[in-house]
Formats: structure tokens, C-alpha cells, sequence
């Protein structure tokens, strides 16, 4: 057993006069722009087919288009650039309406007056039969049941021709005739994967991957930006649709989470890993946020990651949180090389595995701190709004310590270098930010409110600071 204590000597992590310093500055640019501002708006279904049907009549005005579904093919086929299809198809009709898929410049339609279909086999007659613009006829039937299945098996605007060797597109109008006499729930269906296919291919829309959400997020441009659902409060990278993960680009967080995958049996020994005492040797399991550990039995104070002794932890910090590099493993062993790289894994695996851990552990705490204002107020020891600030320290804890766990993956795989020196530098001091921000909280019957404040102030300030110099666009 532990506790994430500290000590005294924490203060002396900071010269008095720099420590104001610094609060000053961060204060005089809270104005500056948010590097994760992003702005974005949640639509519902209804709202993105209101969106359509009005792309889809504005360029059928411009081009004057007899037929909707036309202009909706055209559109789709484009990714809903209206003016790109617009340009186009003034340039050159055809070749744009068979790039499309809608007609072909190279089959005749077909004007055979011996109506016999080639897939059930009989003689019908000619009213009994349709098809698309290409000019291949089926009867009706045949149709209906080519479009059953193909809706069946999640297809919808790439239903094509039944025709071998046609890539003519079925327009929705086409399908709809056929299908929505025969099934109501089909029909159903089949809109709404044709509404998805839509989405997946507009560059401003985005779907919300929050369980059973039916929620659109709308924007100007796709970004690999923080994104939160108005309706289920699923938080979101926009661009890739999983965890936000800043300072992280999406294929570096790829490849990360492919390998801890990868390393599962590895991954799930750390996340169970004890460590003991570097002192008296007795094992410890962590079980705060705070990675500043005292030892319940000898009362030791010592770094959870590195076992260094407090006290001058403050000063080595930036050796903690970095991979030192062996700079002859090139001209090492195979066998030497892989346990090289095993070991580098585990360096960052494991720290990444920390902070997620820290993360429960102080959601754990900001439970705990609701329930201690909550009895503060009942006990008339001042207002809710009094307290409002222990609830904000915690919700900017959780915040940095998000943003401080994917700052592992993107060293992990940034290349030596002047650059990942500077990375890994601003990484140990956001750390160091965070620990402090963490023991105060933690110790929120003693910690002034002023001493929080500025903590908070100073952890945010790392952050952005990392963020505007090392967040991809």
C-alpha cells in the first residue's frame, strides 16, 4: 500500500520570484487563441438530408438538370463539390455523366422489340421490363429481387447494372419505384444507407462513433481536432473517429495502438505491475493519480516510474520521462538490437499505461471531492460556488494529464534529434506541472487557493505551449 505523498521540498522545485513570474505571463496571454479551438456543430439525420436536397437543387438550377437524382449522382460522385461538377459538366457533358457512372458513351441503348429476359428466361411484355441508362432490360420482377439482395448485403449508391461487365449506376429514383411496393422496411433501409454513403463522401461531415448515436458532426474542414457530441457526449478525433489524441497525429496513434496490441501479453503484465520500495523493499500499488510516492512503511519518498528519491527528483526530471538511446546498438547483435527495441517499447508503454491509470484513479478523486462539497455546503461551510474551483482543478488535471499520456506515442516514434530534444524537454516539464497540480489536489484541505490557481495556471500554460509547438495541423 501507498500514498502519493510529498513533502516540503516540492516548493523548492520553483525560485519564489519565477514562480510569479511565470503565473504573470501565462495570465497576460490568456487571450491568445485556443491551439485546440475547433469549431463544430452536432446535426441529426434530418438536418444532413435538409443539407442534401439543398446541394442537390442548387446544382440541378445552375445546370439545369431535368432529373434530381442526376445532380445527386453527380454530386456524390465529386465528394459534393458543386463547383468542380458545375465546371465539368459545362466542359464536357458526357464525359462527365459517364465518369459519374450515370450513362455510358460507349453502349447503345438497347431498342430490341423481342422482350425477353435474359435472367428469368421469359417472354414478357414491353411494359413489363426496365432499365437504366445504358439500355439493358430485365423484367420488373428480376429487378426487384437483384435489388433485394444487394440492399440485403449493405449496398446502396454502388448498386450498378445486372448487366455483366456494366458499371452503370442504379439512381435512388430507379430503386425506389421498384422496391417501395414490396417493402416498406426495405425502403427504409435502403435511404438510410444511401445517407450514409452520402456522408462518407462529403468533406464536411463527419458521423459521431458514440454508441447507438445517429448524430452528424458538421465542419468547415476535417481536422485531427477535439470534437465532443452535443447529444451522447462521446469526445472524439474528427478526422480518424477515435480517441482525440494531441499532441499525436492520427498515424502515429495508428501504429501505437496496433503495436500495444500487438505486445498484449506484454501490455497486461505492466498494467498488473507492483513495484517495490526502493528503500525497505516492500511491495507497492499505486493507488493515487500522483506518480510522487511515499511508502507506508519506512516512508520514503520516491518517483512510481523512475524509483529516483524525491527530494531530487525535481532537478532530474527530464531524465525520468526520457529514452536514453544506446548510440552504438547499430553495430550490436540481432538478439541485441530486438531486446534494444523491446526495451524502448516497455519505456514508453509503460508510462503511457501510468498516466491512463492516473486518469481512473483522479476521476475516482473528483468523486470524492463532490462528495466533500457537497457535506461543506450542507454544513453551511460556505457556498457551492465557493468550492467551484477544487471541481475546475480537477476537470484541468484530467485535461493535462490526457493530453500529457499521447505525448509517449508521438516520442516513441519521433527520430532523434534537435526536435524530439526540445519535445521531450517541454514533455518533463508539462510532467512535472501535472505531479505538482496532482499533490495539491489531492492535499485540498491544506493547499491554499491561491497556491491551486496558480498551479493551474502554469499546468495549462505547459500544455498550450507544448501543443502550439508539436500539435499537426
Amino acid at each position: 500500500m501507498s500514498d502519493a505523498h510529498t513533502s516540503s521540498d516540492e516548493d523548492d522545485l520553483y525560485d519564489e520570484g519565477d514562480y510569479y513570474s511565470q503565473s504573470a505571463d501565462i495570465e497576460s496571454e490568456a487571450t491568445e487563441a485556443d491551439i485546440e479551438a475547433y469549431h463544430f456543430e452536432c446535426v441529426t439525420p434530418e438536418d444532413v438530408d435538409k443539407l442534401f436536397a439543398t446541394a442537390v437543387n442548387d446544382l440541378t438550377d445552375k445546370l439545369i438538370l431535368q432529373e434530381a437524382g442526376v445532380a445527386r449522382m453527380l454530386l456524390h460522385h465529386f465528394q459534393w463539390n458543386c463547383q468542380e461538377v458545375v465546371e465539368r459538366y459545362k466542359k464536357n457533358p458526357a464525359q462527365t455523366l459517364a465518369l459519374a457512372r450515370i450513362r455510358s458513351i460507349t453502349v447503345s441503348p438497347d431498342n430490341n422489340n423481342a422482350h425477353f429476359c435474359q435472367t428469368c428466361f421469359q417472354n414478357l411484355r414491353s411494359g413489363e421490363f426496365r432499365s437504366l441508362d445504358c439500355g439493358h432490360q430485365f423484367c420488373a420482377d428480376c429487378w426487384t429481387a437483384f435489388l433485394e439482395v444487394q440492399i440485403g448485403q449493405g449496398r446502396s449508391t454502388e448498386i450498378a447494372c445486372m448487366s455483366q461487365g456494366c458499371d452503370i449506376l442504379a439512381p435512388m429514383e430507379f430503386v425506389l419505384q421498384l422496391i417501395a411496393p414490396k417493402s416498406a422496411l426495405l425502403e427504409a433501409r435502403y435511404l438510410q444507407f444511401c445517407r450514409n454513403d452520402w456522408i462518407r463522401t462529403h468533406p464536411q461531415l463527419r458521423f459521431c462513433p458514440g454508441r447507438n448515436c445517429q448524430a452528424v458532426i458538421r465542419v468547415e474542414q476535417i481536422l485531427a481536432k477535439r470534437v465532443k457530441c452535443s447529444f451522447c457526449q462521446t469526445q472524439f478525433c474528427c478526422r480518424c473517429g477515435g480517441d482525440y489524441h494531441a499532441p499525436a497525429d492520427c498515424e502515429t496513434i495508428k501504429k501505437w495502438i496496433t503495436k500495444c496490441a500487438d505486445d498484449s501479453e506484454t501490455a497486461n503484465y505492466i498494467s498488473a505491475h507492483t513495484k517495490d520500495c526502493p528503500m525497505c523493499h516492500v511491495c507497492i500499488e499505486k493507488n493515487g493519480g500522483c506518480n510522487h510516492m511515499q511508502c507506508s512503511g519506512c516512508k520514503y519518498d520516491f518517483c512510481w516510474m523512475c524509483l529516483g528519491d524525491w527530494k531530487t527528483h525535481g532537478s532530474q526530471y527530464y531524465e525520468c520521462s526520457r529514452y536514453k538511446e544506446n548510440p552504438n546498438i547499430a553495430n550490436e547483435s540481432v538478439n541485441a538490437q530486438a531486446r534494444e527495441a523491446l526495451k524502448k517499447y516497455l519505456f514508453y508503454f509503460e508510462r503511457w499505461e501510468n498516466h491512463a491509470k492516473s486518469l481512473r484513479l483522479e476521476e475516482v478523486m473528483r468523486e470524492k471531492i463532490q462528495n466533500r462539497i457537497n457535506q461543506k455546503v450542507m454544513a453551511k461551510e460556505g457556498t457551492w460556488i465557493d468550492w467551484q474551483y477544487l471541481l475546475d482543478a480537477a476537470a484541468l488535471l484530467a485535461k493535462c494529464r490526457y493530453t500529457l499520456q499521447y505525448t509517449y506515442p508521438y516520442a516513441y516514434f519521433l527520430d532523434p534529434g534537435p526536435r524530439k530534444e526540445l519535445f521531450e524537454y517541454q514533455q518533463a516539464t508539462l510532467e512535472a506541472e501535472i505531479e505538482n497540480l496532482s499533490w495539491k489536489l489531492e492535499r485540498a484541505e491544506t493547499t491554499q487557493r491561491g497556491e491551486l490557481g496558480n498551479q493551474m495556471v502554469i499546468a495549462e500554460k505547459r500544455r498550450s505551449i507544448l501543443l502550439k509547438d508539436f500539435l499537426s495541423p
